[in-house]
């Protein structure tokens, strides 16, 4: 029996339908594993963190574990004055790698933008300390920074400005600037390619226009430049300001938190009390208070320099 023309279509086949079901799933079937993996890898050890954190848990002292509520916490923020002090030297070694890595990095990306004869080759090894290995690089500056057989107690030496040879691990007055400079080779690359990449994003037309109108370097940097490259600074300074809140290879391979616990950052810290003296409830304590911060950071920071927003 035919139907009459203004009759609505009938629903589509069984088939159909089970195929456009099917359609919907594939590709969460294709992603569970990486999900899975996801879980496994990064959430379980964030939960096991913070359930830790809640227990005595002393590899030293087995017979005490069990249930601790906050004491933790109650320790760590009234009866620890290496975790304040940690939280400083945390904060002076963020600050000052990020800034001075973004201001050389910036200066390295401009002079990368610029056009001159081997700019290719120039580049690539402008790459090389980001792609050697943490502890590798910390080997080699730690043979430049030796007391009696390194390279620059050698050449200050020839050049007349050292009279004798520094430890410059070692003294008070040399070891936290030579851990700053050492970290900054490592740095400056990361952030000179991230920029670069947004500098050559940057439109001709508009610097000839500039040119046009009599704008000079120093004005085209402020008013064309930086505004082109807010998103990128943004964005950079954010990544950095959480590898460097989280690095330890480079401290704890030159200096081991010292000499008296004065490079010791919060991460140093959580790692000596959890991995090496075995108190992984304490440790965990720390692990969570450093999480908390950063998350918080995060947020603050994308929050207050509008990253992402229509007025970037």
């Amino acid at each position: 029996m035919k139907s009459s023309p203004g009759v609505l279509a009938t629903k589509p086949p069984v088939e159909k339908r089970g195929r456009r079901i099917s359609d919907k799933v594939f590709p969460y079937l294709l992603i569970a594993p990486t999900a899975i993996l996801i879980l496994l890898v990064m959430v379980y050890p964030i939960f096991r963190v913070f359930y830790l954190s809640f227990q005595n848990y002393d590899l030293t002292n087995p017979f005490m574990d069990g249930f601790a509520g906050i004491s933790n916490f109650v320790k760590l923020f009234t009866d620890d004055p290496l975790f304040f002090s940690s939280i400083g030297i945390t904060f002076k070694w963020v600050l000052l790698q990020v800034v001075f890595q973004l201001l050389l990095g910036l200066i390295v990306a401009l002079i990368l933008n610029a056009k001159f004869r081997g700019r290719g080759v120039v580049r690539a090894i402008s790459l090389v300390p980001w792609a050697v290995s943490g502890v590798l690089i910390t080997m080699l500056w730690s043979l430049m920074y030796d007391q009696n057989s390194g390279l620059f107690n050698d050449l200050l030496i020839r050049m007349g400005i050292l009279k004798g040879h520094i430890a410059w691990l070692a003294d008070n007055r040399t070891f936290f600037a030579a851990i700053i400079v050492a970290e900054l080779w490592r740095g400056i690359p990361f952030f000179a390619i991230t920029l670069l990449a947004s500098l050559q994003s940057i439109p001709e037309d508009i610097y000839e226009s500039s040119a046009i109108d009599g704008c000079g370097a120093v004005r085209n940097l402020i008013y064309i430049t930086l505004p082109f490259l807010k998103e990128s600074i943004i964005f950079a300074t954010l990544l950095r300001a959480i590898w460097e809140f989280n690095s330890i290879d480079m401290i704890f391979t030159m200096t081991n938190g010292g000499p008296m616990d004065q490079t010791t950052t919060l991460p140093i810290y959580m790692m000596k009390t959890a991995i090496i003296q075995g108190n992984y409830g304490y440790g965990s304590a720390i692990g969570v208070v450093s999480f908390l911060f950063l998350m918080l950071f995060a947020a603050l920071y994308i929050k207050i320099s509008g990253y992402g927003g229509e007025d970037a």
